[in-house]
């Protein structure tokens, strides 16, 4: 997978973009309407959707952008997953004690799915400087 996006690295920004999509509809739409079993509170889903909803315009702008710009936008889009991690590690600190098994599992998975992400992000930036 590596080997493909660095020959590919346009793809990966649509593959973060879309990602961010669907984590924008998730926390700001489907989760806020299932809050109650959620356990995390409305404001708090809308304002983790933000950041999804910035990052995707990231993605967008990059993908546009020219081949010699790739990786310095790979590793500021990483970085800002990496943030939008900690934040959604704070959230749930704030609310740990409403949160319910199904809010727990969302997080989790977002945030590992997140951190997999950064690590693609990182390394392809990387391969694509020494190229």
């Amino acid at each position: 997978m590596l080997d493909y996006f660095v020959t590919n690295p346009r793809k990966l920004f649509i593959v973060d973009g879309l990602g961010a999509v669907v984590s924008a509809f998730m926390l700001g739409v489907v989760l806020v309407l299932l809050h109650s079993h959620i356990g995390i509170p409305q404001k708090t889903l809308y304002f983790l959707a933000t950041f999804p909803v910035f990052f995707g315009l990231v993605d967008l702008y990059a993908y546009r952008q020219s081949a010699e710009k790739w990786p310095s936008f790979l590793k500021w889009i990483a970085i800002g997953n990496l943030m939008y991690c900690f934040v959604s590690i704070a959230c749930a600190y704030l609310h740990w004690e409403s949160i319910k098994p199904l809010g727990w599992i969302y997080l989790v998975l977002e945030i590992v799915i997140q951190l997999i992400l950064i690590r693609l992000e990182y390394r392809i930036a990387k391969k694509l400087i020494v190229q």
